[in-house]
């Protein structure tokens, strides 16, 4: 969404509210394209004393799956933004850079949108996961699978602590 910014220009303390939506759903993060539903945003560009400041949040459902059990996951991620609007090239945090007098306010919001999101999530902190063994979810089922499953590479190693006093 451009934002027009000649309307703020010589009035202290004006302020242009702005709202909308993106369509992130081709978006892939992690091999997956996790935003089945439009990203929301809404904030304002403010004029304080000639200094243009665009504050914001935006707001998504991160569709994934747990990283343990392979649980589907609606996660809701939600990120406040707070800029400085400025004609000149500067790398500073906090800082966006503008052509003109317009904005894409999309182009501040949707990076700090993706930077919430994390590599992994859980279904609870306490998931079980999967048998690596039969793959039942053993937060459902409990599985009949030995629970340690000995390399046979080194099942000669466990013989020789089976024959060892105070040990096995």
């Amino acid at each position: 969404m451009k934002i027009d910014l000649k309307k703020l220009s010589g009035v202290h303390g004006s302020a242009l509210p702005f709202s909308g939506s993106a369509d992130l759903s081709q978006e892939m993060l992690y091999g997956e394209f996790p935003f089945q539903t439009p990203v929301q945003y809404q904030g304002k560009i403010v004029n304080h004393l000639g200094v243009l400041s665009l504050q914001a949040v935006v707001r998504a459902t991160y569709a994934t799956h747990c990283a343990r059990c392979f649980a589907p996951l609606q996660i809701p991620l939600e990120a406040a933004v707070q800029a400085v609007l400025s004609r000149e090239d500067a790398e500073e945090e906090g800082v966006l850079h503008i052509d003109g007098d317009t904005v894409e306010v999309e182009d501040a919001l949707i990076p700090e949108l993706l930077l919430q999101v994390r590599m992994t999530y859980l279904c609870k902190e306490d998931c079980k996961g999967l048998c690596p063994v039969c793959g039942v979810n053993r937060n459902v089922s409990v599985c009949s699978c030995q629970p340690k499953q000995i390399d046979p590479r080194l099942a000669g190693l466990a013989a020789l602590l089976k024959d060892k006093p105070g040990q096995g």
